[in-house]
């Protein structure tokens, strides 16, 4: 990884780590008034692992890159693509059959109907 796109260079490589279709990884670059904007492209099967569970691996990857760009004094952001269509908190039932939806990850206060007697 050397010279301006380093920082490409190094989503493409963690991108590539992560996923089962390595091939199907791609990455853009732009630069603007703004910054620069890295947007990544992977396999939509691939999705949840450069995601993350609620959003973990692709928060850990933004700090990294930006940690990356700072060497440079630049300051990158990466945007992760998503396709038209694509299903977000989406997840198969056990048996991998259809599609069921998946809750939103919070915590619910069932202590009032915890010792409820029917």
């Amino acid at each position: 990884m050397a010279g301006q796109n380093q920082d490409q260079d190094f989503v493409e490589y963690v991108a590539k780590a992560l996923v089962n279709r390595p091939d199907d990884v791609s990455s853009t670059r732009t630069v603007d008034e703004m910054g620069v904007l890295i947007t990544l492209k992977v396999n939509p099967e691939d999705m949840g692992y450069v995601i993350g569970r609620q959003g973990s691996t692709a928060r850990a990857l933004r700090t990294l890159l930006r940690t990356v760009g700072a060497k440079n004094n630049a300051r990158v952001n990466l945007k992760i693509f998503e396709p038209e269509g694509s299903r977000r908190f989406e997840r198969r039932d056990d048996a991998g059959a259809a599609p069921v939806a998946a809750a939103p990850v919070e915590m619910i206060d069932t202590s009032a109907v915890d010792n409820l007697q029917i």
